[in-house]
């Protein structure tokens, strides 16, 4: 089926970035909103309305935001279909999919701190 592709494949400006590679990649992924989206779109393609149920609490007004500076920052590509009502899908471009590692590494870490936590008292740490 055909659609309207929109993604941003030309490369930032080197003035508009931070000189500490840290810093850029906290910029581009830092929110709380970013990394779940990350987390939910490395699953595969989504519409907007399964990615803000798999999100969890953020608003609609959010979600789009937070969508279109990633589309901005050439991490998500969104494709809108022409069908009434329209269907538009959300999925990560090879820059975002390169990702995949940082998010993996956090999701391992988290789950060694919550196991930590589990067996131990908070003050055992």
């Amino acid at each position: 089926m055909e659609y309207a592709e929109f993604r941003n494949d030309e490369a930032p400006s080197i003035d508009d970035l931070p000189p500490c590679p840290v810093e850029t990649t906290a910029q581009l992924i830092g929110s709380k909103w970013r990394l779940l989206i990350l987390r939910d779109l490395m699953e595969g393609t989504k519409r907007f309305g399964e990615l803000k149920k798999s999100v969890g609490s953020i608003s609609q007004k959010v979600l789009t935001s937070n969508l279109r500076d990633m589309e901005k920052k050439g991490l998500v590509v969104r494709r809108v279909y022409p069908e009434v009502p329209p269907r538009v899908e959300y999925g990560l471009t090879d820059l975002g999919k390169s990702l995949t590692p940082i998010v993996d590494a956090m999701r391992a870490w988290g789950e060694g701190y919550l196991d930590r936590a589990r067996r131990t008292s908070w003050g055992g740490f």
